[in-house]
């Protein structure tokens, strides 16, 4: 697991963050929804982001979570996935999100 932080990403926009990810293979893992807009307005194939709609989490339990639903989640977020974690449930959403009629 690398944090932005780590990769002088904590200051990039969204966007870099996702291009960053897309070219070296990086699933994003986050609280915020804006990368969720963004796959869905650019009808992105990728990266994957799994966005943590939990309050409190500290670092340990935030990875005990996502160890926990990497079974489920694995083979989507592999493929190209928008994933939502909340109290109540996991939601995936393959990418693109959207197909045009032909």
């Amino acid at each position: 697991m690398v944090h932005v932080y780590d990769i002088d990403l904590s200051r990039a926009t969204d966007r870099r963050i996702l291009e960053n990810a897309r070219v070296n293979g990086r699933t994003i893992v986050t609280l915020d929804a804006n990368f969720h807009a963004l796959l869905a307005v650019e009808n992105a194939n990728g990266p994957s982001v799994i966005r943590i709609r939990r309050e409190g989490l500290t670092g340990d339990k935030l990875a005990e979570l996502l160890l926990q639903l990497w079974p489920a989640v694995e083979q989507a977020v592999q493929a190209g996935a928008m994933v939502t974690v909340t109290d109540k449930n996991v939601r995936i959403r393959r990418l693109p999100i959207s197909t045009t009629a032909t």
